[in-house]
Order: C-alpha cells, then sequence, then structure tokens
C-alpha cells in the first residue's frame, strides 16, 4: 500500500482538540507509516529480536500498536496479543503458557513482568516504548529494512480468546489465514483503498492499513469500551468522514441512541460491521434512521475463524423460535450442523450432521478456519475435527453424484480432504435457503426433563420489551432437570419489578417455546465480557440466581 498511495493519509491519531473544537489528529502518510514500521523493526532487530520470536505486545491503542505488529511481522517473530482487560490471573495465566521471549510494552506493563516473576520467566528482551499513542521512532530506520520471507503456513500470530464462557485461549494464526482474512473482508464488503475506517475494537486497526484504508483511531477505552463517550465518536465520523466502523452492538446502541436523541444522521457512513453479540431487532430498525446512505452489517465469526458468514440489513428476518439469523456462510466457507457432542470428535465420521431446522452445533472450515490453540492440545482435541474420514451424508451425497457446495446442509464450497473443521461451540441451525441461525452458546443451554432449551430464542423475545435493557436465560437446578428461567436487567427508574415480571411472563405465554419459563429475577447490571462489552456471563447470572429472590407471577395476574 505504500508503494500503491504513498501520499494517501493511513492513520490519524487524536491528541486533542484545536481552537475552534475540532480533534485535532497527528496524520501519518502510507509512506510515513512504512517509516514508522521500518524504525520499530530496526529497533527490535538492534535489540536482538529474531524470526520466529513470541513477543507479547502491551502498546498502547492506535500507532504504537499497528507499527509494532506490522514491524514483528516484517521480521518474522510472532505477536502475542493478550486482552489486558481480562483480569489479572487470566492475564498472567495467558502469558506464562504463551511463553514469550521478548516483552515490547510501556512502563505501567513493564512493571509487573518485574512482580510477577514467575508468569514472564520466559522474557529475555524488554522493549520499552513510550505511553503516548503519537510516539514516533523515524528517523531510525535501517536502509535495508525489509520482509523477512515467509511461507503461508508459518506461524504469525498467537491471539487470545476473550475467555467469556471459559478460559482464555491462545489461537495460532497463519500467515496464510491472515491473508485470506484480508481477502474476504475487502470481497465481502466491498472495500476500497479510498475508505476511511474507525475500528472500535484496536485488534481491528491492523485491516485498515493491509486494505488501504485511512484508520482513525476512535477515543475510546479498550479496556472500559462501555465508558465511551458517543458524541465523540459522532464527531470523529462528522469530521474526517467515515465510511466504515466496526464495534459491538452495545457501542452502536449508545452511539444511535445519541443520534437520534440530538436528531443526527450520519451520512457518510456506507457501512457499520456490528459483532460480539446478536444485533438486536431494535438496532436494525434504527440503523436505516442514523445511516443514510450505509447499511448495518453482522458479520459472524470467532477468534477462531472470521469471518464465518455475513448479515446485511436489508436481509433481515425476525423468526424468534429459530433464534437470531446470521446470513449465509462466505463462499470459500464450508458450515455443517452436527448433533451436539460434549466431548472431542476425531474425525467427521464420528459427527452426525443434522437436517435444515434441526438445532446442532456449528462447525466450519475454510482458509480462515485456524487449526489448534497454542499448547492446549486437550482444547484443540475438543475444538478441532479433521476432516479425514466423510460424514455418512457425505458419502451419500459423493455416491449420488451430488455436489457438497450446493447443498443447503453444508453451505459454502466444497471442503478439500483432510481440512480442519473447527467447533464453533455456539449451537445453531441451517435453513432449507441455506441460511445460518444462531440459538446460543452451546455451553450455555439448559437441560430440562423435557429437552434442551437454548437462550437465544427465548431471549428474542423477552429483548423487544421497552423496559429491558439486556436479558438472559439461564438454568436453574442440575443439568437434566433443570429449570428454565429469566434475568432482566431493566432500564434506569423502572420501579414496578413486580408488573414487568407480570408482563415478561405474558410474553412468555405468548410463544410456545418460552412457556415454561415462569420465573423471573432482575439484576442492575450485567456481568459482561470486557473486550465487546456484549457477550453476558450467563453461568455466573445463574450462580447469583440460586441465592436471589425470584418474581413468579401467576399466569392471569
Amino acid at each position: 500500500m505504500a508503494a500503491r498511495q504513498p501520499d494517501r493519509a493511513a492513520i490519524k491519531i487524536p491528541r486533542g482538540r484545536k481552537g475552534d473544537g475540532r480533534i485535532d489528529y497527528l496524520t501519518l502518510t502510507y509512506a510515513e507509516l512504512e517509516a514508522e514500521t521500518n524504525a520499530w523493526a530496526t529497533r527490535l532487530a538492534q535489540r536482538g529480536v529474531r524470526r520466529g520470536d513470541r513477543v507479547l505486545v502491551l502498546v498502547r491503542q492506535g500507532l504504537p500498536l499497528i507499527a509494532a505488529a506490522f514491524a514483528l511481522f516484517k521480521l518474522g517473530a510472532v505477536p502475542v496479543i493478550i486482552d489486558p482487560g481480562m483480569g489479572r490471573r487470566s492475564f498472567l495465566a495467558c502469558v506464562e503458557r504463551a511463553r514469550p521471549r521478548v516483552l515490547v510494552g510501556i512502563p505501567a506493563a513493564q512493571l509487573p513482568s518485574h512482580i510477577f516473576r514467575r508468569a514472564f520467566a520466559s522474557v529475555e528482551i524488554r522493549v520499552w516504548v513510550p505511553s503516548s499513542p503519537t510516539a514516533r521512532l523515524e528517523g531510525r530506520s535501517a536502509p535495508n529494512a525489509g520482509l523477512v520471507a515467509t511461507e503461508a503456513s508459518d506461524l504469525a500470530a498467537v491471539l487470545f480468546t476473550s475467555g467469556s464462557t471459559g478460559a482464555p485461549k491462545g489461537v495460532c494464526y497463519e500467515h496464510g489465514m491472515f491473508e485470506a482474512q484480508v481477502r474476504l473482508v475487502r470481497e465481502t464488503y466491498g472495500i476500497e483503498s479510498g475508505d476511511v475506517d474507525l475500528p472500535m475494537l484496536p485488534i481491528f486497526a491492523l485491516f485498515g492499513p493491509a486494505l488501504g484504508m485511512t484508520t482513525v483511531v476512535p477515543e475510546l477505552d479498550p479496556s472500559r469500551p462501555a465508558s465511551v463517550d458517543p458524541a465523540k465518536i459522532v464527531q470523529a465520523i462528522m469530521q474526517e468522514g467515515v465510511t466504515n466502523s466496526f464495534g459491538s452492538p452495545t457501542l452502536w446502541r449508545k452511539i444511535f441512541d445519541h443520534c437520534l436523541e440530538h436528531n443526527l444522521t450520519l451520512p457518510s457512513l456506507r457501512r457499520v460491521l456490528c459483532a460480539g453479540a446478536a444485533v438486536p431487532e431494535s438496532l436494525w430498525a434504527d440503523a436505516s434512521r442514523v445511516l443514510l446512505h450505509g447499511r448495518l452489517h453482522s458479520p459472524y465469526g470467532a477468534t477462531e475463524a472470521l469471518p464465518v458468514a455475513t448479515l446485511v440489513g436489508d436481509e433481515i428476518e425476525f423468526r424468534p423460535e429459530r433464534g437470531a439469523l446470521l446470513g449465509r456462510p462466505l463462499a470459500e466457507n464450508r458450515v455443517k450442523i452436527i448433533a451436539l457432542h460434549d466431548g472431542p470428535l476425531r474425525s467427521l465420521a464420528e459427527a452426525r450432521e443434522l437436517d435444515p431446522g434441526e438445532i446442532g452445533e456449528i462447525i466450519v472450515t475454510g482458509p480462515t478456519a485456524t487449526r489448534e490453540y497454542d499448547r492446549l492440545p486437550e482444547a484443540t482435541a475438543a475444538a478441532k475435527i479433521c476432516g479425514k474420514g466423510q460424514s455418512p451424508r457425505d458419502k451419500d451425497q459423493a455416491a449420488a453424484g451430488g455436489s457438497l457446495g450446493t447443498s443447503p446442509l453444508g453451505a459454502g464450497a466444497s471442503a478439500p480432504a483432510g481440512a480442519v473443521w473447527h467447533r464453533m461451540g455456539d449451537a445453531g441451525l441451517l435453513d432449507d435457503k441455506g441460511r445460518l441461525w444462531f440459538c446460543g452458546r452451546v455451553a450455555e443451554r439448559i437441560e430440562t426433563a423435557f429437552g434442551t432449551v437454548h437462550t437465544e430464542p427465548g431471549e428474542q423475545v423477552f429483548r423487544r420489551h421497552p423496559e429491558v435493557v439486556r436479558c438472559a436465560v439461564i438454568g436453574l437446578g442440575t443439568p437434566g432437570t433443570q429449570e428454565p428461567a429469566l434475568v432482566v436487567q431493566p432500564k434506569a427508574g423502572v420501579a414496578d419489578q413486580a408488573g414487568l415480571a407480570r408482563a415478561l411472563r405474558a410474553l412468555a405465554r405468548s410463544h410456545p417455546h418460552t412457556t415454561a419459563i415462569r420465573k423471573f429475577f432482575f439484576h442492575p447490571e450485567f456481568p459482561v465480557d470486557v473486550r465487546h462489552n456484549a457477550k453476558i456471563h450467563r453461568r455466573t447470572l445463574a450462580r447469583w440466581a440460586a441465592g436471589a429472590r425470584a418474581f413468579e407471577p401467576a399466569d392471569g395476574s
């Protein structure tokens, strides 16, 4: 990109306000960003960073993160990216397991490496970097700073999951997977080099330079995304003519609410990518009121496989009994729904593929589906399925001369022999049109005496109530005899919880799949993940509800 468009703005980092109130940005062109990454690569190489080294990156979002990551790619080193907001214990466990040789960090990150020596025992080299998000190293580049030759199968980075339904795990990304991600994102969303991007998740800022966009760094604390001031985001979008942005439903809810309250629209935005949790119906509706010339998209995926499928606003369909529509799998992916199975599956032949409309676990293979977790063989065995050996249905289709690529049971292109399938950990279904639906996390399903209850179809019903901010279907008791219940985070100012419980019970009775929900709990603020501020920790809520007061309104009251 630096060769193709050297004078185009590559990155803009906020550094205060001008006299007229406009945001003051430090702006680097692609040529300047190339020089900056070369300077970083030179400094890191001089400090002893070598090809294949694992490098724990603990720097500020914006220029330091982008420059450090691309410098490490140039050296053939492996960035290790861990979300520090996951909590100290989990963070230290991730560091200890990753065993980085190098720590590149700001002073506040260097200090814990001396206090918690066991977790950082593998670190041999410490590279201190300034805390400022606009600090530059220009002028220190070696003239021959360039790319180290790498293969598609070489380890490129270790990116850690958020740990929303379990312990965080390091995901091994290969260079070919990153290349495929860039290609799929560009082709799926029609991204062009003239686009202006505002990524509200720091790691997604790496896509902008790779896609030729101008990256505008948002005024947002990534460790506390829910505290964002939507006025600052809206100002950045309007001032810089932002055309593309990524953020969670929680963040876009705050931004759209601000726009609607102040009668504002965002005419420059052509596409908003909203992910991290199911997009609620109200957000789809409000997008059309705020995005005059753009559309809301919801890409589906996970750290282990992204993107898998995508949905755009004018394709949305609400069928609560099915859960949340995720859209169609991307053409290069292959998706199946298999029967729920709690243990490892050594090969695809051991999985039972389900028919359209049946709820099971979503599995995917494709160019961005990762192959393993870092130094966690048991977790890899539990989440990956070897493609060797066809499933019975695949054999039947092959015998009949059918194409796997056109079957609604396996949306997307045919999987190559020996492909690795990733178990998404999500329950879902494929409909007769080949569209994918999300029914909740497999680990959060409720096992009753009458069968399995999944969270998302029920939450789709209750989420529509105007006094509900968040809601979570949980299970009370022991799996096999659990009772489904609902925990609600009501809007501020709702005083009549008994009345709200009666209204929610009436909603429950209006849908066959929610009639068994009779107990309602009220929680002032849900526990959610730090990364997106959208994934609800339902098992934490279930433990809380075991000792909390439940409202159980009588039918007809």
